[in-house]
């Protein structure tokens, strides 16, 4: 962008206002926004699955424990596309 000069630089936002017209541009930022927020959460949430898990109670009191339901969310505060999470339960030997 350093050898575009400030009239080339009005020239393209006015071609893009004719293009998308007013109406539509901030739709278009709200969405982009929402999805750039959506995109670090998730990548937030894949470093925290990543990291070494620190509790250090045993394996026995885990199991135990009733497991809540999770769910996965499509979109933050969107609850008409979460759906339940569908996970293998750990199979014992006897």
């Amino acid at each position: 962008m350093g050898n575009l000069k400030p009239l080339e630089i009005v020239l393209i936002i006015a071609v893009i206002l004719l293009l998308f017209g007013a109406k539509k541009l901030p739709d278009m930022a709200r969405s982009l926004g929402k999805s750039a927020r959506i995109l670090k959460s998730e990548a937030k949430a894949m470093k925290k699955d990543d990291e070494p898990a620190a509790t250090t109670e045993p394996v026995a009191d885990q199991a135990a424990q009733p497991a809540a339901a999770r769910t996965i969310q499509a979109a933050p505060g969107d609850v008409t596309s979460s759906r339940p999470v569908n996970e293998a339960k750990p199979t014992t030997q006897s």
